[in-house]
């Protein structure tokens, strides 16, 4: 089944981006499963030297040298970026014009925790799109439907995309997708995914596993009530970064 699967994502992107005009495609190469699977079938549909893969560790990333051994193996256009600088940069900018009226004392170190994790997102999805703007080129999008389902992404950082191969099929599927690229090495396949900011992997951000996911999502139920009512919570908390946002309209009346 998924070796189907396989080729007819592969169809799909030749077949969006001829229609665009589009021949280069720019991702980001986190290491992880999503971006190394997306990256191989972008390169079999457009061929290796039409898809750059961009690296771009926060400071230090622990398996940076997972990134660079997916780009030597599917034999990608590389280039590394690092954006501790600018992050850097960023949060003194930013903390510096946060009105002392609102925060005394400073911003709660949880909730600037929190807000630090999707800069690195943002900050990225913001690199990627300057690169790929200069080349005339498409972003590919690398999340799968598992963590858009309980809203483990980032708005206008890893959910901006001009399209995505892998938003239709759960981690699990991925993964299987995965298995069939021969050119890939099986070890980071499988890798356990994190999102290379928290210092935790993702499955221990979110409560619950990506197989329980899996299950929700494709038969109703994971089997454990208090995995169901994570998971129904997170989807419907993170209904917002599913859809465009909302305009509200004055002239009908309604929000749409």
């Amino acid at each position: 089944m998924m070796d189907a699967v396989r080729d007819r994502l592969i169809e799909m992107i030749r077949e969006f981006t001829a229609n665009c005009g589009i021949s280069r495609v720019v991702l980001g190469i986190s290491g992880g499963k999503d971006s190394s699977i997306a990256a191989a079938l972008c390169a079999r549909a457009l061929g290796p030297e039409n898809v750059y893969g961009i690296m771009l560790p926060d400071g230090t990333q622990a398996d940076i040298e997972d990134s660079r051994a997916v780009c030597r193996a599917l034999g990608i256009r590389a280039r590394e970026v690092n954006i501790g600088e600018i992050h850097k940069a960023l949060k003194e900018a930013a903390k510096a014009g946060l009105p002392e009226d609102l925060f005394p004392g400073g911003i709660p170190v949880s909730a600037e925790r929190e807000s630090d994790i999707n800069v690195g997102p943002r900050l990225r999805m913001t690199v990627l799109r300057y690169i790929a703007q200069s080349l005339g080129a498409f972003l590919c999008g690398t999340g799968n439907l598992s963590e858009r389902t309980v809203g483990y992404c980032t708005k206008d950082g890893d959910t901006s995309s001009d399209f995505n191969p892998l938003g239709a099929l759960t981690s699990k599927e991925v993964v299987a997708l995965g298995l069939t690229l021969p050119e890939l090495p099986p070890h980071l396949v499988e890798k356990a995914p994190s999102d290379g900011l928290s210092g935790k992997t993702d499955e221990e951000r979110l409560g619950v596993s990506y197989q329980q996911i899996h299950d929700w999502i494709r038969l109703g139920s994971s089997g454990d009530e208090a995995a169901d009512a994570i998971i129904l919570r997170k989807y419907k908390a993170s209904e917002h970064k599913r859809r465009m946002a909302p305009i509200l309209d004055p002239i009908k009346g309604e929000i749409v």
